[in-house]
C-alpha cells in the first residue's frame, strides 16, 4: 500500500496514503492538552473527516486554540438545540452570547424561564445524543436549494438569512434527521463531544465546554450578573428598534430606513454617557477609572463622559498612566523574556499612589513625562493641584485592577467598564462574537490611522487578548458601570472598508485563516454606504474616521 509523509510539530510519520485526518489526531490525542477537533495545512483548516493523498505539513489545533474550541463548541451547541427541539417540540432555541467561559442560551417553550427540572432532562437528551454517535454529514448545496431545505424543516428565519449570502455555496449539516445551517467546521459525530456540562443561569442556561487546563474536565461556571446585566440591556435595546438578527437589519437598509436607527442608537449612547456622569456627580466620586478591552472607544467614550461631566458643572482632570512607566530597564519581563508594558508592575505604584492622595487632599504634584524614546520618567517642572469639583479621570486596561489605586478608599472611586456587545447574532444559532467586532474595528482603525496592514493587524491580535484575559477581563465584574459601545449598525458600515482589506491576504498567508473567516460571516451583510446619520461624536468615528473628538 502507498504511504505518505506527513510532518507534525517537526516530527515525521509514516501513514497510507488517503489516511482520514481522525485517524491520526487519535493517535496523537494524548500529547496534546486539549481535544483535538480539526487540522490545519497550507493556511486552511480542514475537518477531522478529511483524507489526506499527499506529504504535508499538518497542525493539530486543539481546544486550547480558539479555532479548536469554535469548532468544539459550535458542535455541542448543535447538540444542545437538538436535544432541546426534541424535549420540547416547537421550543425556540437561541444562542444568544458567550458569558462565564461558555454560551449563555435561551429556551422559550411557553415558561418564563428554564427550571432545574428542564436543565437536568436537557443534560440528559444531550448525553444521550452524544452516547448514541450520531454522524455529524455536511451537505454542501447552493443557495437556493438550501433555502428550501431549511423551509422545509421549519428553519424560515434561517432561510431568510440565506437571501443576502454573497457566496451561492452552502453549508448545512445533518445530524440524526435534524438539519440545520451554521457557519465554521463541526466534528464528524456527536462522540467527539466528550466533556460538557449546563448550568442554568437566569432566565436560560449557559453550556460550557472542556477546560484548558483539563480537558477531561468542562470549564467552571463563574457567575457574572453585572455582565449578564448590560447584555440584557442591549437586547431590549434592540428590540426596542426591532433589529434583534442580521436579516432584520438587512431589510432595513434596502428599505431606507436606517437613519431613524442610527439616531436612536447615537441617542441611546448619549443617554447612558449622561446617565453616568449623574451618578459620579450624584455620589461625589473623585476618581473615575475606565477600563476596556481593546477598541471598544474608550478614548471616544472618556471625552463624551467629560463633556457630560461639565454640563454637571464639574471639571474633569485626566492623568495618563504611561507617564507613570518605571523606567525601561525596570519593566518586568514576560515568560518569553521580553518587556511586559502591560503588567501593572510596569507602573510605579507608589510613586502614582503618593501623587493621587496628594492631589485628594488639595496638596500640588510634579507631574511625571514618561519618554518613549529614552525609556526614562523625567519632570519638566509641570505641576498639578485639583479642586473638590475636578474628578480626576484614569483610563488604562489596569483602571480595575485594586492594586492600581490601593492607598484610595473606594467610597471615593468610581469603575466604568466598556465593552462592545454585539446586539445581533446572524440567526438564533450562529452568534457574532463580541472579539470578532472588536478585532474589525481595530483591523479598520490600524489602517485608517496608523498604516498597519489587515495581516499585522490580526497576527498580533493573539498578543492582544492575551493581556486583556490576564489584566482586564478577571476584574470586569469589579465596576460600578458597564456600558456597552457596540452600535447596532456597524458591522454594515465596517464592512465596506475592512472586506478590501481582508481580500488582500492571501491564501499562502500566516493570516488568511482568520480573514478567511472573518468574511465569511461579513458576506451576510448589506454594506451601508451612507454615513451621513453618523454623528462626529459617535463612537465608530474613531474607527472610520471624521471624529470631531478623537484626535
Amino acid at each position: 500500500m502507498e504511504s505518505i509523509n506527513i510532518k507534525i510539530d517537526d516530527k515525521n510519520y509514516e501513514y497510507p496514503k488517503n489516511v482520514i485526518l481522525d485517524t491520526i489526531s487519535r493517535d496523537l490525542s494524548d500529547e496534546y492538552k486539549g481535544i483535538v477537533t480539526i487540522g490545519k495545512i497550507k493556511n486552511k483548516l480542514k475537518d477531522l473527516s478529511s483524507s489526506l493523498c499527499e506529504d504535508c505539513n499538518l497542525e493539530l489545533i486543539d481546544t486550547t486554540q480558539p479555532d479548536g474550541m469554535r469548532v468544539y463548541m459550535r458542535t455541542l451547541s448543535l447538540i444542545f438545540i437538538k436535544a432541546c427541539e426534541e424535549i420540547y417540540p416547537g421550543c425556540d432555541v437561541t444562542i444568544e452570547h458567550s458569558l462565564s467561559n461558555g454560551l449563555y442560551c435561551e429556551i422559550k417553550n411557553n415558561k418564563n424561564e428554564v427550571t432545574e427540572e428542564d436543565m437536568n432532562n436537557i443534560k440528559l437528551k444531550v448525553k444521550n445524543i452524544i452516547d448514541s454517535d450520531f454522524k455529524i454529514e455536511k451537505i454542501v448545496t447552493d443557495k437556493l436549494d438550501a433555502i428550501k431545505i431549511l423551509k422545509e424543516n421549519n428553519k424560515s428565519a434561517k432561510a431568510e438569512l440565506l437571501k443576502y449570502k454573497e457566496y451561492e455555496d452552502v453549508k448545512l449539516y445533518k445530524c440524526g434527521g435534524y438539519i440545520n445551517h451554521f457557519y465554521g467546521h463541526m466534528l464528524p459525530s456527536t462522540s467527539y463531544v466528550k466533556t460538557f456540562d449546563i448550568k442554568k443561569w437566569q432566565s436560560g442556561v449557559v453550556i460550557l465546554g472542556p477546560s484548558k487546563n483539563d480537558k477531561s474536565k468542562p470549564q467552571d461556571f463563574v457567575p457574572q450578573l453585572k455582565l449578564s446585566n448590560i447584555y440584557k440591556e442591549s437586547e431590549i435595546w434592540s428590540e426596542l428598534m426591532g433589529i434583534d438578527k442580521v436579516a432584520s437589519l438587512n431589510e432595513a437598509i434596502i428599505n431606507n430606513k436606517y437613519g431613524e436607527i442610527i439616531r436612536i442608537v447615537e441617542a441611546l449612547h448619549e443617554k447612558k454617557i449622561s446617565q453616568i456622569a449623574d451618578m459620579a456627580k450624584e455620589h461625589n466620586k473623585r476618581v473615575i477609572l475606565i477600563a476596556a478591552p481593546s477598541s471598544s472607544g474608550k478614548t471616544s467614550f472618556a471625552h463624551r463622559l467629560s463633556i457630560q461631566l461639565k454640563v454637571n458643572n464639574l471639571h474633569p482632570v485626566p492623568i495618563s498612566l504611561d507617564d507613570y512607566f518605571v523606567d525601561r530597564e525596570d519593566t518586568p519581563l514576560d515568560e518569553f523574556g521580553n518587556y511586559d508594558f502591560e503588567s501593572i508592575y510596569a507602573i510605579d505604584l507608589d510613586l502614582f499612589n503618593r501623587d493621587l492622595e496628594k492631589l485628594l487632599k488639595g496638596e500640588e504634584i510634579k507631574l511625571p513625562k514618561f519618554n518613549f524614546k529614552t525609556g526614562k520618567r523625567e519632570f519638566s517642572g509641570k505641576t498639578l493641584k485639583i479642586e473638590k469639583d475636578q474628578p480626576i479621570i484614569l483610563e488604562g486596561i489596569h483602571a480595575l485592577n485594586p492594586m492600581l489605586t490601593q492607598s484610595i478608599d473606594d467610597k471615593d472611586k468610581f469603575k466604568i467598564y466598556i465593552s462592545v456587545l454585539t446586539q445581533i447574532n446572524l440567526d438564533n444559532h450562529n452568534r457574532i462574537p463580541t472579539t470578532d467586532l472588536r478585532l474589525i474595528r481595530r483591523i479598520v482603525r490600524d489602517y485608517n490611522f496608523r498604516g498597519y496592514s489587515a495581516e499585522k493587524t490580526i497576527l498580533n491580535w493573539w498578543s492582544v487578548r492575551r493581556g486583556e484575559d490576564k489584566n482586564i477581563f478577571p476584574y470586569q465584574e469589579e465596576a460600578d458601570i458597564m456600558f456597552n459601545s457596540a452600535c447596532l449598525y456597524e458591522l454594515a458600515v465596517l464592512k465596506k472598508y475592512a472586506k478590501p482589506l481582508l481580500e488582500q491576504i492571501k491564501d499562502d498567508n500566516e493570516a488568511f485563516i482568520e480573514a478567511n473567516r472573518i468574511l465569511k460571516f461579513l458576506q451576510y451583510f448589506v454594506e451601508l454606504d451612507d454615513e451621513l446619520d453618523i454623528p462626529p461624536t459617535s463612537i465608530i468615528r474613531e474607527f472610520i474616521g471624521g471624529s470631531r473628538i478623537v484626535d
